[in-house]
């Protein structure tokens, strides 16, 4: 089955929680059209470059899947239709890579400095 990485972010004016609800109706619908996820990674509410939407920060998340091409399809048609996503972008990879993201990597330094 093809590897996919699927980045999006969600409006600033959203709690965390409602954002990470968002991101469960997304798995749920990648795993009921017989996809598979690995990974989530939720990087939290960060600055955007340029504002979208009226929006100057966002919830983003990262989702690692094994999925069919309908699948992905079916999931971007709906972050399309929901209003709460400003941006998405779904990348096929090889494989995937072992641990963390590098935005996660990042954080966690930045952590450890504080």
């Amino acid at each position: 089955m093809p590897s996919y990485e699927h980045v999006f972010i969600c409006r600033q004016d959203l709690t965390s929680t409602q954002a990470e609800s968002i991101a469960d109706e997304f798995k749920k619908t990648l795993s009921d059209n017989g996809g598979k996820v690995i990974d989530t990674e939720y990087w939290g509410l960060k600055s955007i470059a340029y504002r979208m939407n009226k929006n100057r920060k966002g919830h983003y998340f990262l989702l690692r899947s094994e999925s069919e091409a309908s699948a992905v399809s079916e999931m971007e048609r709906l972050m399309n239709i929901n209003e709460d996503i400003m941006r998405f972008l779904t990348v096929k990879v090889k494989a995937h890579k072992e641990g963390a993201s590098v935005m996660m990597n990042n954080k966690n330094r930045e952590d450890e400095r504080v």
